[in-house]
């Protein structure tokens, strides 16, 4: 059936709250309303106020309080409704949430899902349209994840949802309404398993979240072209499958690092540094990045300039050296 999706993680919330009741999602104006993308939309009616519920503006008061429900056998899912709404929140997220585990040698696990909607692309102003990937990323403790399908959104908000350790659940807020086909009967995909969504023999475009529909329609184009460009997609940032993302790029020996996010000390500057380090003696080039630019997030206006766009995917792809290929 075809789904949004807002539709695919409305739907992973309602059968995880159905198949467990220490679910319990909460966050600003997720419970009447259903949130401002209408992702929780019906849950508070179907589940109750006590399982789904609003809670004031205060996003480090909602995530101090899940750790305390995480202690205590619940297993809360909050939303921080806005990517750079979650900053009040991240002393939280980085001194005990992340920390907790560590902290008492495993004896308290906190099972914890914070969903963030993050990324440009809606026409948003400042504090709407970040991409706070790396912050997460870096953050010893945390397991960091983004569909980048709604199938996977789905799937993936479910083992999110099952894991026994804190997860941070960005959800690429401008495909919330692109409606795709989901397979009700696809398994639950493992957290940390990156796929391919498209194989090539040439190069490899790496990419996730957002950013992988960008990479694909790249790769389209320079079909046109007689470039054969593969496409993966990540899924999970934490942990990084290395695997899979190296046994593509050693297949081209050329690969091209796609993400909205700024690139100095990047996600994508990780990705590359990694890909460098394990495939060095078989990459045909240097590792390209194309990133948003190092600047604070444009007014809607100038967004279409500083996100990635296919143009530059290509242009990237082009300096690749295919004068020297053979």
């Amino acid at each position: 059936m075809k789904r949004t999706m807002a539709e695919s993680i409305n739907t992973s919330l309602r059968d995880a709250m159905t198949a467990d009741p220490t679910v319990v999602v909460f966050g600003e104006d997720v419970g009447a309303l259903g949130g401002v993308f209408r992702v929780t939309d019906g849950l508070t009616a179907d589940f109750g106020p006590q399982r789904c519920f609003d809670t004031p503006l205060a996003e480090s008061g909602i995530v101090g309080t899940a750790v305390g429900m995480a202690m205590n056998g619940l297993r809360p899912v909050v939303e921080m409704q806005f990517d750079a709404f979650a900053y009040p929140a991240f002393e939280q997220i980085a001194s005990h949430v992340a920390k907790f585990g560590n902290r008492t040698s495993g004896r308290v696990r906190l099972p914890m899902v914070i969903r963030v909607p993050y990324a440009g692309g809606i026409g948003g102003v400042e504090h709407h349209c970040d991409s706070s990937e790396a912050y997460y990323a870096h953050t010893a403790g945390l397991t960091v994840v983004t569909p980048a399908t709604n199938a996977d959104a789905y799937g993936l908000l479910r083992a999110s949802i099952e894991s026994p350790d804190p997860v941070v659940f960005l959800e690429p807020k401008r495909h919330y309404f692109t409606k795709e086909e989901v397979d009700a009967d696809l398994p639950v995909p493992p957290i940390g398993r990156a796929v391919v969504r498209r194989s090539g023999a040439d190069a490899t475009l790496i990419a996730y979240g957002p950013s992988v529909p960008v990479a694909l329609a790249a790769a389209e184009e320079a079909a046109q072209d007689g470039v054969d460009l593969g496409v993966v997609d990540l899924r999970s940032i934490v942990p990084f499958d290395d695997e899979t993302v190296c046994a593509q790029v050693r297949r081209t020996g050329r690969a091209v690092v796609v993400a909205e996010a700024p690139g100095f000390a990047s996600v994508a500057s990780e990705i590359a540094a990694r890909v460098s380090e394990r495939c060095f003696h078989h990459l045909e080039a240097p590792v390209r990045r194309v990133t948003g630019f190092d600047v604070p997030y444009p007014p809607p206006k100038l967004e279409h300039h500083h996100l990635p766009g296919v143009d530059r995917v290509l242009d990237a792809v082009d300096a690749l050296g295919w004068e020297y290929a053979a």
